[in-house]
């Protein structure tokens, strides 16, 4: 019998969209910087793109492919509900659209020792899942999160009372991928204690024995002798002891061994010291409220930067500080697609890690620019600020996606967009044809580079054959040239290292042109003819379509 694959389908699934690789245009009046240095360390390379958030992911996807260390976003949550900034009752089909085309470029962007971290809640946790897997491969599945937001119940619940959000953690590669430990808690070294006055310093009682039994490992059942009484100790009937009896032999010759201050207890305890080394708690997957904050935590720090306008839907920023020391060490570079009002870009900048964030939404100006200015001005003494002695620095550059490269006339022909000035147009080209924009100070010709031999030439201009020669000329017999001209005479064949395409009607196929919208709208969702009603988990390709399921004919 054939292995079928298991996959998720919806309506519209086969549909995806052709992206413009947009350019990115600097804004430099909303862009802001420290007045002065604060440390050696401050970061100033940091980026706040406005704009749809699938178009600025593709707009980086040549600069940043393999190069983010952790993206965490918080999508939308498809309940239903109606936010003031944001639209969150999403058709279900289009929600998952929606994430499966975000989410591959987000893949491609994440480094190969990276991790992505999706907030979630049960309404699509168990789809988004699935959809991850297909992405991302289950074998990369890290874990799934489960943070308290609350900490009382809501008793005017119809059912149960909400106290918890998802956090979908997938490595790139998961083989490579290892997450920091984090600090011990105070509960946790008050266990450590020094009652015998060793100079190793503070330590635990732990178990001597392990729950398998004789049966199980024989060569683990043995009697030892307590050194008070010479008695022949053995463990329980149902239980072995820890160590062998070399290695027990060797716990006494360096004194790991505990019986008590007065040798009262029947079996001995292994000590187990503090240790020394920073980050030595491996962290777990049920993060409480008591660590990482909770909901009216979050909402507490947005009336401290907002009093006029909260944010409705934030997440506090101990929650985002503990993602960040996991998957993150100082330097690195954090994404956030998906920015609301800018945690994840504070939180990243206190604690020294480059980010990226991308907005749609006004809150990009109303709350973003303005709580990234008191962070860098060391205003914000809210969330983590304290705790990690932040005083202020650094800054960050503002973009926005440049309209479409291609646009309709009156006669409803495709025509370069009028509004592009010769080195937009050129960023433009090279961004579509695959070539790192850099234009030359020397010669005209080169606008920038596919490899050391290879380069690019844009122009509206038409290229006679006289002015071909010219150039092939000066491109020399060891190098190549792409030229992209309105028009021109002479042919390829004419010029060995020379390639030329006619725009716009060369790039017509590439791409959609002229759309400026993938934001999660209810109208976006693509029409197809005779769409079945449901979606359904099956073997291969779409069939029966019914109940929802996540389970495929056997």
């Amino acid at each position: 019998m054939t292995k079928q694959k298991l996959e998720l389908t919806w309506v519209g699934k086969d549909i995806r969209p052709r992206l413009e690789p947009r350019v990115l245009l600097p804004v430099p009046e909303n862009s802001y910087t420290a007045q002065a240095r604060v440390t050696d360390h401050d970061l100033f390379d940091n980026r706040l793109i406005f704009g749809d958030n699938l178009l600025a992911l593709k707009a980086l996807e040549s600069e940043l492919t393999g190069k983010v260390k952790c993206i965490f976003i918080d999508p939308p949550y498809n309940t239903g509900s109606a936010f003031e900034h944001y639209d969150d009752g999403l058709e279900h089909s289009l929600w998952l659209s929606m994430m499966r085309d975000r989410l591959e470029l987000l893949r491609t962007i994440l480094s190969e020792d990276g991790s992505i971290w999706i907030s979630i809640d049960d309404t699509e946790s168990h789809y988004l899942k699935v959809i991850c897997d297909e992405i991302f491969g289950r074998r990369n599945f890290v874990t799934n999160v489960v943070w308290q937001k609350k900490y009382a119940p809501a008793n005017d619940a119809k059912w149960f009372s909400d106290s918890h959000d998802h956090i979908l953690v997938y490595a790139k590669d998961k083989n490579i991928w290892r997450p920091n430990k984090l600090e011990r808690t105070a509960e946790s070294k008050a266990a450590y204690k020094n009652p015998d006055n060793d100079p190793r310093g503070l330590w635990r009682p732990d178990n001597y024995t392990s729950n398998k039994n004789a049966t199980e490992r024989p060569k683990l059942y043995y009697p030892i002798i307590h050194p008070m009484t010479g008695e022949e100790i053995y463990p329980k009937k149902t239980a072995v002891w820890r160590y062998s009896r070399e290695t027990h032999e060797e716990n006494i010759r360096l004194g790991l061994i505990w019986w008590g201050k007065k040798g009262e207890n029947k079996v001995p305890s292994f000590k187990r010291f503090l240790p020394t080394e920073q980050g030595s708690r491996v962290p777990q997957t049920i993060w409480f409220w008591e660590e990482v904050g909770h909901t009216q935590d979050a909402k507490r720090e947005q009336m401290t930067l907002f009093p006029e306008s909260p944010f409705s839907t934030p997440k506090p920023e101990r929650l985002l500080e503990r993602i960040l020391h996991i998957a993150t060490n100082p330097g690195d570079l954090v994404l956030d697609s998906f920015a609301g009002s800018g945690t994840t870009g504070a939180v990243a900048h206190k604690m020294g890690r480059r980010w990226v964030l991308i907005e749609l939404q006004e809150t990009a100006h109303s709350h973003i620019i303005p709580r990234l200015h008191k962070v860098i001005d060391g205003t914000d003494q809210g969330g983590i600020s304290s705790s990690v002695g932040w005083k202020g620095g650094g800054g960050f550059r503002y973009y926005h996606l440049a309209k479409s490269l291609l646009k309709k006339d009156k006669w409803d022909n495709w025509i370069i967009n009028p509004e592009f000035n010769p080195e937009l147009l050129s960023e433009a080209m090279c961004k579509i044809e695959g070539y790192t924009y850099s234009p030359s100070m020397v010669d005209y010709w080169n606008h920038g580079y596919g490899t050391e031999n290879s380069f690019i030439f844009v122009t509206t201009q038409y290229l006679s054959l006289e002015r071909l020669e010219s150039i092939a000329e000066d491109v020399g017999a060891e190098r190549s040239l792409l030229i992209m001209c309105s028009s021109f005479s002479g042919g390829n064949l004419a010029f060995d290292n020379l390639t030329l395409r006619k725009i716009p009607q060369t790039v017509l196929h590439k791409c959609e042109w002229d759309k400026d919208d993938y934001s999660l709208k209810i109208e976006n969702l693509p029409s197809v003819a005779a769409m079945p009603e449901e979606i359904e988990v099956v073997r291969g390709k779409h069939k029966n379509m019914g109940v929802p399921s996540l389970f495929g004919d056997a």
